[in-house]
């Protein structure tokens, strides 16, 4: 991690930027929670992929065995550029107390970790790294596999019927992602007609698997995530930078946080996405 300084004074030490800025992106994020996270001191981070196992038979005793080859294939990732800039009074920069620098770190953490959920559930344009709103469904057996939830979720059997489809290719769900409207809907499904009881009873979980709630996931779809067939790859040269040269004449600062971050999808037949036939709006 580096922190410059141009003109301006230092907010945060080197050792505070990982303090302030990666680790409270990573918190907040729900896609660094449901995805195994990989730093990187490279440009392109590659990632390797079975595309077939090696094959075992049975031998008789004192036959030889024939061998077999492993079919690899890789994943490229290339961690895009994601920037924040917010402008502080010379007063707070002056400030080096550990509540200035918190204060500086954490609101553009925050809002670093929701442009990284949207593009992680998203199909944002580039230069945003392709999430999972890129990926196709059921279009060939190694994509992503869908559910058909119907017109509204009242139970949980599409999301037993997710976790089946993801057992089928040898993986297993680890998070389930719903945006918080849908999230409220499953809260809220009762047991049975007239009944207040709920099926979730009051815990956050589907068939226990976690169910996180994140704004960036589509009304009307349920991500499910095995966390290791999933990647975050984080470049290690994140960097918070301070100039006053802009804003020289109202004697302000501009704070600068810079990150890249892309995503892999190495198993796509692994994640399944559970979604209504006809989403609200």
């Amino acid at each position: 991690m580096t922190m410059t300084r141009a003109n301006g004074a230092v907010i945060l030490t080197p050792e505070q930027v990982a303090e302030l800025l990666v680790q409270p992106v990573g918190e907040a994020s729900i896609a660094f929670q449901v995805a195994t996270l990989v730093n990187t001191a490279s440009s392109t981070y590659r990632i390797p992929t079975v595309t077939a196992d090696p094959q075992a038979a049975w031998v008789a005793e004192g036959d030889e065995i024939n061998p077999s080859d492993m079919t690899l294939d890789e994943e490229d990732v290339t961690p895009s550029k994601l920037a924040g800039l917010t402008i502080i009074t010379r007063e707070l920069a002056d400030d080096s107390s550990p509540e200035a620098a918190a204060t500086v770190g954490q609101g553009l953490a925050r809002d670093i970790a929701r442009k990284v959920d949207a593009a992680f559930f998203g199909n944002l344009a580039a230069p945003a790294p392709a999430g999972l709103g890129s990926l196709a469904v059921n279009a060939t057996p190694a994509d992503v596999q869908g559910v058909d939830a119907g017109t509204a979720f009242t139970s949980l059997d599409p999301f037993a019927e997710a976790q089946s489809l993801a057992e089928g290719v040898g993986a297993a769900i680890t998070n389930f992602v719903a945006n918080p409207a849908d999230a409220l809907a499953l809260s809220t499904i009762k047991v049975g007609t007239g009944s207040q009881q709920t099926l979730l009873n009051g815990v956050r979980s589907i068939n226990g698997v976690p169910l996180l709630v994140s704004s960036a996931v589509a009304a009307g779809t349920v991500w499910g995530i095995p966390q290791d067939r999933v990647v975050v790859v984080v470049r290690e040269d994140a960097t918070i930078e301070t100039d006053t040269s802009a804003f020289f004449t109202s004697d302000r600062v501009a704070v600068k946080a810079v990150m890249r971050v892309g995503f892999g999808f190495p198993h796509k037949a692994g994640l399944v996405r559970v979604s209504l036939s006809a989403p609200a709006a």
